[in-house]
């Protein structure tokens, strides 16, 4: 039953992945970016990063960093650390990796980085015992192995979505 299951929920991310790619209609390479960004476990970019009004907007808007050269927007998808994640630690002794949203006298709201996809959390002010830098949390990517030609093929997708770009990303490019 189990292998069933396994062979069923395969079909349907297969299915679920063909389908967004059908509805991207730019060039091959932002193509199978498009797919890394949003359909692969392997990036999962949009999990926390929103473009072309898909994904979680947790992660800082990639609309600035789009104009950069490839070798220093790989630089920044491989950081190991981001300045921008926090460690929140609440009264109650939990704590969490988080992305500051907003915050006013009485509350503030984080992204929880625990989570996948990462949860909007409002919270108290007075629930919150401190806030300091993350020295901890990772980009995911640092760790996904991405091959440089899939690097490559996501910052592709990241400048197409950005502001129309139909040139071609080359791997050495990205090394």
């Amino acid at each position: 039953m189990l292998r069933v299951s396994f062979a069923i929920t395969a079909a349907v991310l297969s299915l679920c992945s063909l389908a967004s790619q059908q509805e991207f209609s730019g060039p091959e390479q932002a193509r199978r970016g498009y797919a890394l960004f949003f359909d692969s476990p392997k990036a999962a970019c949009g999990s926390c990063h929103a473009l072309s009004g898909r994904g979680t907007p947790a992660g800082p808007d990639l609309k600035v960093i789009a104009r950069v050269p490839p070798r220093g927007l790989a630089t920044a998808i491989l950081s190991t650390r981001t300045q921008y994640v926090q460690e929140v630690k609440l009264k109650s002794g939990q704590s969490f990796p988080a992305m500051p949203v907003k915050q006013d006298d009485q509350t503030a709201e984080y992204y929880d980085l625990a989570r996948t996809p990462p949860e909007l959390r409002k919270l108290a002010r007075s629930d919150i015992e401190s806030v300091r830098d993350n020295e901890n949390w990772k980009h995911p990517p640092a760790s996904a192995d991405l091959t440089s030609q899939e690097l490559a093929d996501l910052i592709a997708y990241i400048k197409y979505a950005v502001y129309k770009y139909t040139g071609t990303v080359k791997p050495e490019d990205v090394e």
